[in-house]
């Protein structure tokens, strides 16, 4: 499906067809395109990229389409690599975590930090901590596929 540049966000670099790889969801999902463009907030003189889950109903674009800033779909990004190295060892521990030291990690960024956490404050953090895992577990292959290219893309980049 195309990814109509008549709206605010104007794609420059799409990913069309993105409903046939969509995760688990492939090929029965409303997410039909990603795109990197120029950002809906945009003012005159303020230029901003960024990125672009393309929603559609079946008959209309939806508005819960998502656009994102560049760098917090890297935060993003290091926040689920950092979930997901905690959940390797998470076993060792009673509950999944540590509730005495429920930070895993805290990022340096910007010059501060970006923590990574448990969130104790969900009453029910015991129980969503344990669906959260099985969904990783359930996930593994789908995931694990996209970090190694994604692994592969940015030594190829130098990083």
């Amino acid at each position: 499906m195309k990814i109509p540049t008549t709206l605010k966000h104007k794609p420059v670099v799409v990913s069309e067809n993105y409903e046939q790889i969509d995760g688990r969801l492939a090929r029965n999902t409303d997410a039909k395109g990603l795109s990197l463009g120029l950002a809906q907030w945009n003012d005159r003189g303020k230029v901003d990229i960024s990125a672009k889950v393309w929603r559609y109903t079946g008959e209309k674009w939806s508005r819960q389409s998502e656009e994102l800033p560049l760098h917090r779909v890297l935060d993003l990004s290091i926040l689920i690599c950092r979930t997901l190295e905690h959940f390797r060892e998470a076993y060792r521990y009673e509950n999944l975590y540590d509730p005495q030291e429920p930070v895993i990690d805290r990022v340096g960024l910007q010059g501060d930090a970006m923590t990574v956490a448990i969130c104790t404050d969900n009453e029910r953090i015991n129980e969503d901590i344990k669906l959260f895992n099985q969904a990783l577990s359930d996930d593994d292959e789908l995931i694990g596929e996209r970090l190694r290219t994604l692994s592969k893309i940015l030594k190829d980049m130098g990083y």
